[in-house]
């Protein structure tokens, strides 16, 4: 039994395996989870929020970290400072309607020990999107509006996570 691979096919193969070794050579690897340096963590600010919310949800998937409600039994202490959600104008039609908002979502953080020892400098997580507006869509509008908050305050989680990774907890 003879069996031919066109030609077309190796080149494909060849491809994609050539693309794959340089990747993985230039240490290209998935981002993966945030290794969160802390046995304990305490949360402050924010605490009824679907952005605290996530946000635990996301420390308690590192599995080796624990939340404590009391802040004297944290090893560390996330404080949420703020949370805001803003919606600016960027332009106009000729008929001076609204074409484009541009959303930003910014949050406001401080890791300390509760004892004065920072171990991320205050800091703040500052997103933005665009969004065209359309007056015939207003309602896919909105909806496209939602999802994209929804959207950023998951990316916010995420970099908050990561910048807790590069702390540096105190020696016990």
């Amino acid at each position: 039994m003879n069996v031919s691979i066109p030609r077309r096919t190796l080149l494909q193969y060849a491809a994609l395996s050539s693309i794959a070794a340089v990747a993985a050579g230039c240490g290209f690897r998935l981002r993966g989870s945030a290794n969160i340096p802390f046995e304990t963590m305490a949360l402050q600010g924010a605490e009824n929020t679907s952005f605290a919310v996530e946000l635990k949800r996301s420390i308690l998937a590192n599995r080796s970290v624990r939340i404590v409600d009391d802040p004297k039994l944290a090893q560390a202490i996330l404080q949420i400072a703020g949370i805001s959600q803003e919606r600016r104008i960027l332009s106009l039609s000729g008929a001076g309607r609204v074409r484009e908002f541009q959303l930003i979502y910014r949050v406001s953080y401080r890791v300390h020990d509760g004892k004065g020892r920072e171990f991320v400098a205050p800091g703040e997580v500052v997103l933005r999107r665009d969004i065209t507006f359309n007056d015939s869509q207003v309602l896919a509008k909105e909806q496209e509006e939602i999802l994209l908050v929804r959207d950023m305050q998951s990316d916010a989680v995420q970099q908050l996570l990561r910048r807790l990774s590069v702390a540096r907890p105190a020696a016990s």
